[in-house]
C-alpha cells in the first residue's frame, strides 16, 4: 500500500501487476496515456455504491455514507492480507480491480460489507464484480496508473471507460454479488472517522466531478489539463486539509461508526472501548507525547500529505478549499465545455470537508485518508451532473 514496491507481495501469492507499477508524481501529469497500463486478462473490476444516497444526505447521514464507501476498501484490503491493489474512493461508494486469484476473497468481503452496511448503518450497498473480458467486449478497457500522493502512499487512477461501464452495469442489476447472510461482519480493522469536520479556510469547499460527454478524448484531455492547471496556479485554491492537520477533539465525532466497525462484544462495550482509545490518542496529540513509535506531529504531517482529495476514475474528482471567484471561473470553463459537447460536470459548494481514515498501524507512514465534502460532497456533485444531463 506504500509507494515503494513491496518485494514480499509475490512471496505471499499476490499478483504483482499493481505493486510493481512505478508511481508517477505531479498530479498535472494524470492525463498522460503512457502512465496507464491495462489490467491483465482474467482480472475483475469491483464496484459498489449506496442506493438513494441523495436521500441519506438529505437526512444528514453523509458521515454514514462515507463510512460505507470506505468500508468497501477496508474490507477488501484486509481480505487480501493488506497487499497492494488498485482502488478508488467515490464518496458514496468505491471501485477496485483484483486478480482472479483474489476474486473469491474480494467477493466474500463485498458480500459481508453489504450486509454490515444494511444492518449497522441502515443503508443499502450495491456491489458487483465485473470480468474485464465483459468490459473489453464493449470496446472499452480499464487502464490503471499509480499516483504518488506523498512519499508514503499512492492512489490508483483509472481510465479507458471500463469503470464507468461497470458501474452502469451494476445499477442495471448485472454482475451482482449476493449479500452475505444476516449477522455477517467484514474485517474492518483500521477503519475510523475520528477527525472533526474541516471548515473552509479560503471561502468554500468545492466538490468537483467531470466526465467525458463524447468520444473526443483529445478535447477532454485538454479540458482536464486546463482545469488542473487553473487550480494549481491559483493562489485561491488548495487541499481541503489544513496545513496543521484536521481538528481532533474529544469526544470524537465518529465514535459510534468506529464502534460499529469493530468486532466482538456488545455495541455499548465497543463504544466505551473506542471512547477510551480516542481519549488516549487525543491526549497524545494535545500534549505532543510520543508512544510506541507513534509521533503525533509526524503522524499529522503524514495525514495532510497522504490525503486523497483528487483522483481520476474515468472522470476527474476533486475536493478543493477555494475562493468563490475560483469556483465561478471553474464553472464558466466547464459550462463552455459542456455546451461544446466535450464534458458533463457537477459542482457542489459547501462550508466544510470531512475525512474517513484507514490506518492499519499508526506507527507506519502508509495510512490512507479519504476526503469528501461534508454537506453532500461527491454524491451531490453527481446529482447536479445528472440534473444538468436531463
Amino acid at each position: 500500500m506504500s509507494v515503494s514496491d513491496d518485494s514480499s507481495t509475490e512471496e505471499r501469492g499476490g499478483d504483482t501487476f499493481y505493486s510493481a507499477m512505478p508511481p508517477f508524481r505531479g498530479f498535472a501529469n494524470l492525463m498522460d496515456p503512457s502512465l496507464y497500463r491495462p489490467v491483465p486478462d482474467g482480472w475483475l473490476i469491483g464496484v459498489a455504491d449506496i442506493v438513494q444516497s441523495t436521500r441519506a444526505i438529505a437526512d444528514n447521514r453523509y458521515k454514514a455514507v462515507n463510512m460505507a464507501g470506505a468500508a468497501v476498501i477496508a474490507s477488501v484490503t484486509n481480505a487480501l492480507d493488506n497487499r497492494d491493489f488498485p482502488f478508488a474512493f467515490g464518496g458514496d461508494g468505491a471501485s477496485f480491480a483484483v486478480s482472479p486469484q483474489d476474486a473469491e476473497r474480494a467477493r466474500e468481503a463485498l458480500a459481508a460489507t453489504a450486509t454490515w452496511v444494511k444492518e449497522d448503518l441502515d443503508l443499502t450497498l450495491r456491489v458487483a464484480l465485473v470480468p474485464i473480458g465483459k468490459i473489453r467486449a464493449q470496446g472499452l478497457d480499464v487502464r490503471i496508473a499509480r499516483y504518488a500522493a506523498s512519499p508514503h502512499v499512492s492512489y490508483a487512477m483509472f481510465s479507458g471507460g471500463g469503470l464507468a461501464w461497470a458501474e452502469a452495469a451494476m445499477k442495471r442489476g448485472e454482475f451482482t454479488v449476493a449479500v452475505a447472510p444476516p449477522g455477517a461482519h467484514p474485517d474492518l480493522t483500521g477503519l475510523s472517522c475520528r477527525f472533526s469536520e474541516m471548515p473552509a479556510e479560503r471561502g468554500l469547499i468545492l466538490s468537483v466531478l467531470i466526465v467525458p460527454a463524447s468520444n473526443d478524448g483529445a478535447a477532454f484531455r485538454r479540458l482536464i489539463e486546463d482545469i488542473v492547471a487553473l487550480v494549481e496556479k491559483s493562489p485561491g485554491a488548495g487541499r481541503p486539509v489544513p496545513a496543521a492537520g484536521p481538528p481532533f477533539r474529544w469526544p470524537a465525532q465518529g465514535v459510534t461508526y468506529e464502534a460499529l466497525a469493530q468486532r466482538g462484544g456488545p455495541l455499548v462495550v465497543r463504544r466505551l472501548r473506542v471512547h477510551a482509545m480516542t481519549l488516549f490518542v487525543y491526549l497524545l496529540f494535545r500534549f505532543g507525547i510520543s508512544a510506541g513509535g507513534f509521533v503525533p506531529k509526524v503522524y499529522m504531517q503524514q495525514v495532510v500529505e497522504n490525503s486523497d482529495f483528487r483522483k481520476y476514475d474515468d472522470g476527474l474528482r476533486m475536493v478543493l478549499d477555494c475562493k468563490p471567484e475560483l469556483a465561478d471561473a471553474l464553472e464558466r470553463r466547464l459550462a463552455t465545455a459542456a455546451a461544446g459537447g466535450i464534458a458533463r460536470y457537477g459542482l457542489h459548494r459547501q462550508d466544510a470537508a470531512m475525512m474517513t481514515c484507514f490506518t492499519l498501524s499508526a506507527s507506519r507512514p502508509d495510512h490512507f485518508h479519504f476526503v469528501d465534502g461534508a454537506r453532500g460532497g461527491y454524491a451531490s456533485a453527481a446529482t447536479a451532473l445528472k440534473a444538468a444531463l436531463h
